[in-house]
């Protein structure tokens, strides 16, 4: 039986050819836009929500991988210190927005509050209560100050989830993915169903909207979320300068000197091709 999204429709499935083609050309034009970005001196936030293993890292991975990190970043807070927890709630998520010509991608974000913090009682309600308030209002002064401000849900299903969960169990690259809050959403599907409704019912707001991003198929939901990404910053293509590569000058009386009076690392490939 073939799956279908939360609207009912069949899952997408991209062939890996398909993807890569694309997966290329977004990122060419991603490079595009972040030097767009850097010389108008343009700020940008991204914020990447979901349930866990919904495939907002891969999508991070993707959107990051060739451009310059001297003006594209990624925040993944830890769970806050003592300090930070005497702090104003946003204090810490604040301290590390952009500045002028950069890129921030949250991979997950102050809506932590409205998340694992409500469901695993990690915050009181009057806690919960005063976020929901003040996240629109908070997210509208970014906006009013020159901030671009875009907000993805990644959006996968129980069946899907549980599947990769498995599979994290099995691979030892991934296996650190699995953290005793990740199991727990397991058992509390239906408690992280209601937080997320009533989050969006707080905050998705006609200046700030939350964007759905169905991702039971991780292809369909990297193509779809870089693309709109694109699609929501006013970028346009800016000249390049003709790049000359000098030629390499001759070698004058300069000597190497010997080789055995460095330290190599041991060629573990050499040995590899051996066998």
């Amino acid at each position: 039986m073939a799956k279908k999204q939360a609207d009912g429709t069949p899952v997408t499935r991209v062939p890996k050819s398909v993807y890569k083609k694309e997966l290329k050309r977004l990122q060419v034009e991603l490079v595009e836009m972040q030097r767009w970005v850097a010389e108008t001196g343009t700020r940008v936030v991204v914020i990447f929500e979901g349930r866990d293993a919904a495939g907002k890292g891969g999508a991070i991975k993707r959107v990051t991988e060739y451009l310059n990190p001297r003006h594209a970043r990624v925040v993944a807070l830890d769970k806050p210190s003592k300090r930070e927890k005497g702090q104003w709630y946003f204090q810490r998520y604040i301290e590390r927005l952009p500045t002028k010509g950069e890129i921030v991608l949250m991979d997950r974000s102050w809506y932590n509050r409205a998340g694992v913090e409500r469901v695993m009682g990690y915050c009181t309600d009057e806690q919960y209560h005063r976020f929901l308030r003040q996240a629109p209002l908070v997210e509208q002064m970014l906006i009013d100050d020159g901030i671009i401000l875009i907000k993805y849900w990644f959006s996968v299903s129980d069946e899907e989830q549980q599947a990769r969960f498995l599979a994290r169990r099995e691979d030892p690259i991934k296996l650190w993915k699995l953290s005793p809050t990740d199991l727990e959403s397991i058992r509390r599907w239906e408690d992280y169903s209601r937080a997320k409704d009533a989050m969006f019912a707080a905050t998705d707001t006609p200046g700030s909207p939350w964007w759905v991003v169905e991702s039971d198929d991780k292809r369909t939901a990297r193509l779809n979320a870089i693309s709109h990404l694109l699609s929501s910053i006013p970028y346009r293509h800016l000249e390049h300068e003709e790049i000359d590569i000098p030629d390499r000058p001759k070698a004058d009386d300069y000597e190497r000197p010997p080789v055995e009076q460095f330290t190599y690392v041991p060629d573990i490939a050499a040995e590899l091709t051996k066998k």
